[in-house]
């Protein structure tokens, strides 16, 4: 199989993706120790958390714009070294500064793999465009399931400061390796943009290659960006927090650990399915539905969560099932909206609502409500009514997008 194939490329992405992860989903099971290890508040080690997503989303616009134009190979290699020391470091952390820092570290790096990846996928694959992209964001969001069993027992073995060290230089010299194979596709010719009657840029769907700087002045981008925010809150809740509400409800560590093993599996299979299902039935049809039974999943974890071990497991791998597909359905929209040209810059902008969204379910909506009401089920509960929200509004943009395409259909162009 040559070096420039499609499949090739897609696969070696997907390996890089799968490297880094734990960084994000594997966390919840650091958590608990390093606060029995170190005597370090809950809020401040979630502190850490929550600054890792906001360095892996809000540097992917820098590095967005840069791949594009110069390529993957040469920041994956970057990434490989800054995930790699970042996590590896991370058990050796004297202070929650110095844990802060490292895992930025990481998360600098995380960013370069997230949307080098994803651009390629949508660059590669500009047909079946929704299956390539849940498949590379399901090499992120399913990935650390082939670890989360290694990680827990290492940590009840050897500690959790060994846990990282290992898991960190696999995870970097793996990524480093891997992007020795990374490449765009050979650059189609430029078209000329098409020009309406009126002398305007036209903007059928599809048609015009969008800068991020045009991306940037359309509604739809903004109404995509609250949708992200929506619904990516109530997952990473979950993600941030799985291993002290289980520990809070008096759950026990198998129980946990089923939770997860079995989400990252959900997550993965989600981000593959419904970025399949979009293909045939439409990106907004698929998020209308996908975003609606989200909520009512949601609310299921607040409600049955805590009455039992199967229930707390079952509804977490629901809510997961219901929450990855927003990791394949915005970049395919994006790329079906605005073009494959600048892809990686357009969707790197676009994921920055994932670091908004961290904010309010990582910290503000999760570890602050338990704190403030001694209860869980309250952020669950809003998060359900957010996901509802977003919803509502893939009902307007799926009749936006009718719209703009029948008037596309009508205007007369010429090059």
């Amino acid at each position: 199989m040559s070096i420039n194939n499609r499949w090739f490329q897609l696969c070696a992405s997907l390996i890089a993706m799968i490297m880094i992860a734990n960084l994000q989903y594997a966390w919840t099971l650091f958590v608990t120790p390093l606060q029995e290890g170190t005597g370090w508040p809950l809020r401040d080690i979630q502190a850490a958390f929550t600054l890792f997503i906001f360095f892996q989303t809000w540097v992917q616009p820098i590095d967005g714009f840069l791949i594009d134009r110069l390529g993957p190979r040469g920041f994956i290699t970057v990434a490989g070294i800054l995930c790699g020391v970042g996590w590896a470091g991370m058990g050796y952390a004297s202070s929650i500064p110095m844990l802060t820092a490292l895992y930025c570290a990481a998360g600098t790096g995380a960013a370069f793999v997230y949307s080098g990846s994803i651009g390629s996928a949508l660059k590669w694959f500009k047909e079946k465009r929704g299956l390539a992209a849940g498949i590379m964001a399901a090499g992120f969001g399913g990935g650390t399931a082939l670890f989360i069993p290694f990680i827990q027992s290492m940590i009840a073995t050897s500690g959790y400061q060994q846990t990282f060290l290992v898991t960190g230089i696999v995870q970097g010299l793996v990524i480093a390796i891997v992007a020795q194979f990374l490449r765009h596709p050979p650059a189609a010719p430029a078209a000329a943009p098409a020009v309406s009657a009126k002398g305007g840029v036209s903007q059928q769907i599809g048609k015009h290659q969008f800068t991020t700087l045009e991306v940037l002045s359309t509604p739809r981008f903004y109404m995509m960006y609250v949708m992200f925010v929506l619904m990516a809150t109530g997952g990473l809740l979950v993600t941030a927090n799985a291993g002290p509400i289980a520990k809070t409800w008096g759950l026990s560590t198998l129980a946990l650990t089923w939770a997860t093993t079995l989400s990252p599996l959900a997550n993965g299979a989600s981000r593959v399915f419904w970025g399949w299902a979009s293909d045939r039935i439409g990106r907004e049809m698929a998020m209308i539905v996908a975003f609606s039974l989200q909520a009512v999943c949601l609310a299921l974890v607040g409600v049955l969560g805590p009455t039992s071990p199967f229930w707390f497991s079952a509804t977490l791998v629901l809510v997961y099932f219901t929450w990855g597909e927003i990791y394949s359905l915005f970049p395919s929209a994006s790329a079906d909206y605005f073009g494959a040209a600048h892809a990686t810059s357009n969707y790197a902008v676009l994921y920055t609502a994932k670091g908004v969204a961290t904010a309010i379910g990582a910290l503000g909506l999760g570890a602050f409500l338990y704190e403030q009401t001694g209860s869980w089920a309250t952020g669950f509960y809003i998060s359900a009514v957010m996901a509802l929200v977003a919803a509502v509004l893939a009902f307007r943009l799926r009749a936006s997008t009718a719209t703009a395409k029948a008037k596309a259909a009508k205007i007369p162009v010429h090059a």
